[in-house]
C-alpha cells in the first residue's frame, strides 16, 4: 500500500496552545551609588531564578560599594550564586584585582552571565579581571583559585572577600556553602564572606537562620551589619508577612581566631 494512503490530517499535530510559549530575556538595570548604571540580562524563566534582580543582590552591591577600599578595591572577589551577577560586576567596576562570578553550572545560566559580564565590559578599569564559571556549592575550588594572580610564585591561598547573596534560602545546601567558604576564603583575618539575604518564604526563617549557628561550629565567627527595609516586596502574591518579605538582612562571617594560628 503506498504511503499516501494513509490519511492522517492533523491527528499528530500539537494543538494550538499546547506548549507554553518560551519567556524571552529581559533586561534590568542597577544603579549605582556613584550614578552609574549597571544593565544586566536576566534569563527568561529559569527554575534555578536567573530571571530575577534580587533585592539582596541590590543591597549586596551597595554595601560593597560603600566599603570599596576595605572589602574590593585591589582585592581578590568571588560571588557565589550570582544570578544575573550585579555584585560581580560592581566589584570589577570598582577596582577588585580579580572577580569570579558563578552560580550553578548550567549552560544558560553560565552563558547569561558572561553576557553581562561581556556588556560591562567597557566600564571595568583594564587593571582589574572579571571571569564567569559554572560552580556547585561543596565541590572543589581550585578552578576559581587558578584565576587568582600568583604573589611571589606562590600558589593562591583564597579570595579576600566572598560575596553570597539569597544563598541561604536552600537549607539543604547549608553544609555544601560552608564547606565552600572554608576552601575558598583567604586564611586572614581581614577576609570576609558578606552573607546577605531576604526571607522571601517568612514561615522558613528560623530554617534558614541555623546557617549561622552552624557555620560559627565550623570555625567562624557570625555578626550582623544590617536590617534594611526595602521600599516594594518583590513578589506582591506571595504569603506570610509582608515587613520580612521587604526586608533584607545582612552578615559578615570571618574566621575565627583559633583557626588563624599559624597563619599570621
Amino acid at each position: 500500500m503506498a504511503e499516501d494512503d494513509y490519511e492522517t490530517g492533523d491527528l499528530f499535530k500539537d494543538p494550538e496552545g499546547f506548549y507554553q510559549e518560551e519567556k524571552q530575556p529581559t533586561f534590568a538595570e542597577h544603579h549605582m551609588l556613584s550614578g552609574h548604571a549597571v544593565r544586566v540580562r536576566l534569563v527568561g524563566d529559569h527554575p534555578l531564578y536567573g530571571n530575577l534582580l534580587w533585592n539582596a543582590g541590590r543591597t549586596s552591591s551597595h554595601y560593597v560599594e560603600e566599603r570599596a577600599d576595605d572589602l574590593i578595591r585591589n582585592k581578590d572577589v568571588l560571588e557565589i550564586g550570582a544570578a544575573a551577577g550585579v555584585p560581580s560586576i560592581v566589584s570589577a567596576i570598582l577596582g577588585a584585582r580579580t572577580t569570579v562570578m558563578t552560580d550553578y553550572p548550567d549552560v544558560d545560566l553560565v552563558s547569561n552571565m558572561q553576557y553581562n559580564a561581556d556588556l560591562s565590559a567597557e566600564n571595568v578599569p583594564s587593571q582589574s579581571r572579571l571571569y564567569v564559571e559554572g560552580y556547585r556549592w561543596g565541590s572543589t575550588v581550585e578552578p576559581l583559585l587558578a584565576h587568582i594572580p600568583s604573589s611571589n610564585g606562590e600558589k593562591p591561598t583564597g579570595f579576600d572577600t566572598l560575596i553570597m547573596a539569597d544563598v541561604v534560602y536552600s537549607h539543604r545546601e547549608h553544609p555544601n556553602l560552608i564547606k565552600t567558604m572554608h576552601m575558598a576564603l583567604k586564611k586572614d583575618p581581614s577576609a570576609v564572606a558578606l552573607v546577605i539575604f531576604t526571607p522571601y518564604q517568612p514561615w522558613l526563617l528560623s530554617k534558614t537562620e541555623k546557617f549561622f549557628p552552624l557555620a560559627e561550629s565550623e570555625g567562624f565567627t557570625v555578626t550582623k551589619i544590617f536590617e534594611k527595609l526595602m521600599d516594594n516586596v518583590l513578589f506582591e502574591d506571595d504569603p506570610g508577612d509582608e515587613r520580612l518579605r521587604r526586608t533584607v538582612f545582612g552578615y559578615e562571617l570571618r574566621w575565627a581566631p583559633e583557626q588563624l594560628e599559624g597563619n599570621a
